[in-house]
């Protein structure tokens, strides 16, 4: 079998997998994919079948695994990359349905809306990319992880499989960023009452280091960002499965408010 045709037997299985909400497994023998490489590549023909079923066109990205400890958990040295599409993307409030999950996880993320095309061929810091936002927004981060083993999960099918990506809710965009130290914004979350507090900083230092990292990747796989494109930055907090009836609101420090409710 051919990498080409390896590469679209993978993209189909996980499709019919998401499909049939079956539990999410390690992809093994010949669907494994041989490298990170490979693992794009399946990514992006399973993004491919998904536009053209309907879930509409991509509208932007997410990054997975920002957390050292959490890289550490399922072996790798860096993030992962994720296509989210335009029909997934839910303004706050945003009410949820459960039932449209195998299992639903939100997780708490400052999002950055593109102004401008970033450049292939060009490496970005957390500096230079910058200048391409034209603004911030909280957000929360649907995951559709399908119920999967964290104690035996393989990266490789992670990334093949769009790093479970099923949505956003996004605030009010902020335009007027430049002056907000994005290392240490706090941040609180009310999740049925209960409070939570981190720092912006908790993804990979800053959001604008994740934010160059994803922009670095996405340049050398020849798909640089677009002009309108949403980035998820990463998590600030450890991901909180749903129940019914669960309300969550979270506030970035001089930036605004998300809301979400599950039904």
């Amino acid at each position: 079998m051919s990498d080409e045709m390896r590469i679209e037997k993978i993209a189909k299985y996980l499709h019919e997998s998401h499909a049939s909400k079956t539990r999410f497994q390690n992809l093994t023998g010949d669907l494994a994919p041989g490298s990170v490489t490979d693992a794009y590549k399946a990514q992006k023909a399973l993004n491919r079948l998904w536009e053209q079923g309907g879930r509409g066109p991509v509208a932007g990205y997410k990054i997975a695994l920002t957390s050292r400890a959490i890289q550490e958990l399922v072996g790798v040295d860096k993030p992962v990359g994720a296509a989210i599409f335009s029909s997934t993307m839910h303004q706050s409030p945003a009410k949820i349905e459960l039932d449209q999950f195998v299992r639903l996880g939100l997780e708490f993320e400052l999002a950055f809306e593109i102004g401008e095309d970033t450049s292939e061929n060009t490496h970005y810091d957390s500096a230079s990319v910058g200048s391409f936002v034209k603004a911030i927004m909280p957000a929360f981060e649907l995951i559709e992880d399908r119920d999967a083993d964290y104690s035996n999960l393989d990266p490789m099918t992670l990334i093949a499989d769009n790093a479970w990506c099923g949505g956003v809710v996004l605030g009010v965009p902020k335009h007027d960023w430049q002056s907000i130290d994005l290392s240490s914004t706090p941040v609180d979350l009310l999740f049925n009452n209960n409070v939570e507090r981190a720092t912006t900083g908790d993804a990979m230092g800053s959001p604008l280091n994740a934010l160059a990292w994803l922009a670095n990747l996405l340049s050398e796989q020849g798909r640089p960002l677009k002009k309108g494109n949403i980035v998820m930055s990463g998590s600030t907090l450890a991901t909180k499965f749903a129940a019914r009836g669960d309300h969550a609101i979270y506030s970035i420090d001089g930036v605004g408010s998300v809301e979400v409710r599950i039904n």
